[in-house]
C-alpha cells in the first residue's frame, strides 16, 4: 500500500510532531509512506532530518491557483492507493481534485475545524465554511478523539466515514531521561501556539489569581497573539512571573523540563494534545482544561487535574494546589500517570489502528 501524506509545510507545533511522528514510524515499518508539501517550511524540513522521503511543491503564494493542477499531476504519476490530508489548505487542495483521482482520499482532522479560524473575521469564516465541506467529501476522516467524533458528525460528516484514532508517541525509558536540575520557586510552563484557541490569556489570568510570588509561567511557542500576551503581562503586573521563550525545537523543549514542575494546557479546544504526552513522558504532572480526548489521557485525579475549560479560578485553585504539593508526590503521580500513557497511546498502535482503517476503507471503496 502506498500512502501520500501531504500539508501545507508551514506547522510548528503539535501538527509537526504528529506527522513527523507517524511517519517516521512508518517508516521504520517498512511502511511505503511518503510525505508532501506545498512550501519548503519546517514540517519538511523536520521530515528530511528524520530520512522521511519529502517533495516539495513549492507553491507561490498561500492561495496558488495553479496548485490544483501540480498536485494531481503528482498524485497520478506516483500511483497512490491513499492520499492522507493533514490541515485546512491540503483539504482544500485536495477537495478540488479528488473525484478525478482514483486513490482513497483520508483526512486527519487536527482540531476543531469550526473554530480554527476564529477571529479572522470574514476570510475566517469562508475558510472555514471550505474546510468543513472539504472534510465532508472524504473518504475516511480520523479524530483524534470520541468528542472530536460526535463534533464532525454534527457538522455533517457521515459517521460511517470516521475512525476515532487517538494520537501516539514514541515514550522514553526513565533511566534516559534528561536529569532533572534544582531550582528556585516553582516552574510551570506551557507550549503551544500563541492563538486564541490556546488559552494563554486565561492561563496568565490564573496566576494573577494564584497569587503566588513562588509560581514562574514558562511561554513557549510563537502566534499573532504574542503581542496581546505580552501587553496582559504587563497590565497584570507579572512581569517577573512570566518568561517568553518563543518558540523552541524539541531538544531545547526537553532541556528546559528539567526545571519544570508541572506542565499546564490552558486551551479552549484540541483535539489529542501530543504536547501533555510529550510532558508525561518527561515526567511532569499534568493540569489540563477539559478539552478533546484528555479525560481519556488522565483518567482519573491520581494521574493529573483537569478544570472546566475558560475557568480562571479553577485553574488557578489547580496551580495552587500542585504549588503546595510535596515535591514526593509530584514526582508519584507524573510517574503514574506516564506509565499508563505508554501502554495506552504508543506511536506503534496509533500506526496499526491507521493503516487498518485505511485498508477497510480501500475495501469499502473498491466493494
Amino acid at each position: 500500500m502506498k500512502v501520500l501524506h501531504i500539508n501545507a509545510g508551514l506547522e510548528v507545533g503539535g501538527g509537526l510532531t504528529h506527522i513527523v511522528s507517524l511517519l517516521e514510524k512508518a517508516k521504520e515499518a517498512q511502511e511505503n509512506f511518503e510525505l508532501l508539501t506545498f512550501a519548503d517550511g519546517p514540517v519538511a524540513e523536520a521530515a528530511r532530518k528524520r530520512g522521511i522521503k519529502v517533495t516539495t511543491l513549492g507553491k507561490a503564494s498561500r492561495y496558488d491557483l495553479s496548485l490544483p493542477k501540480r498536485l494531481k499531476a503528482f498524485i497520478l504519476k506516483g500511483g497512490y492507493d491513499v492520499v492522507h490530508t493533514h490541515g485546512a489548505r491540503a483539504n482544500l487542495f485536495v477537495s478540488l481534485i479528488h473525484k478525478s483521482l482514483p486513490c482513497l482520499w483520508a483526512v486527519t482532522v487536527h482540531s476543531d475545524p469550526a473554530i480554527d479560524f476564529a477571529g479572522r473575521g470574514a476570510a475566517g469564516a469562508l475558510f472555514t465554511k471550505l474546510n468543513l465541506r472539504a472534510i465532508r467529501q472524504a473518504d475516511l476522516v480520523f479524530a483524534i478523539t470520541q468528542r472530536f467524533e460526535k463534533i464532525l458528525t454534527a457538522d455533517g460528516v457521515d459517521p460511517q466515514r470516521i475512525a476515532v484514532i487517538y494520537n501516539g508517541l514514541n515514550f522514553t525509558d526513565n533511566a534516559l531521561l534528561l536529569p532533572k536540575k534544582q531550582h528556585e520557586g516553582f516552574n510551570i510552563v506551557n507550549v503551544g501556539r500563541f492563538e486564541k484557541v490556546k488559552g494563554q490569556d486565561l492561563l496568565l489570568r490564573a496566576v494573577k489569581k494564584a497569587a503566588d510570588p513562588q509560581l514562574v509561567l514558562h511561554l513557549v511557542g510563537a502566534g499573532s497573539e504574542e503581542d496581546h500576551l505580552r501587553d496582559l503581562t504587563k497590565q497584570l503586573g507579572l512581569d517577573q512571573q512570566v518568561v517568553f521563550h518563543g518558540f523552541l525545537p524539541q531538544k531545547e523543549i526537553k532541556q528546559l523540563y528539567q526545571t519544570m514542575d508541572l506542565a499546564v494546557l490552558s486551551s479552549y479546544s484540541e483535539s489529542f494534545p501530543l504536547v501533555l504526552l510529550e510532558a508525561a513522558d518527561n515526567l511532569l504532572p499534568l493540569l489540563t482544561t477539559d478539552v478533546g480526548g484528555v479525560a481519556v489521557l488522565i483518567p482519573d485525579a491520581s494521574c493529573g487535574r483537569i478544570v472546566p475549560v475558560g475557568d480562571a479560578a479553577a485553574l488557578a485553585a489547580g496551580l495552587n494546589t500542585f504549588c503546595q504539593m510535596p515535591e514526593g508526590d509530584r514526582l508519584a503521580m507524573a510517574e503514574k500517570e506516564k506509565a499508563y500513557a505508554s501502554h495506552h497511546f504508543s506511536l506503534d498502535q496509533q500506526l496499526a489502528d491507521i493503516v487498518t482503517a485505511y485498508e477497510a476503507a480501500l475495501d469499502s471503496k473498491k466493494g
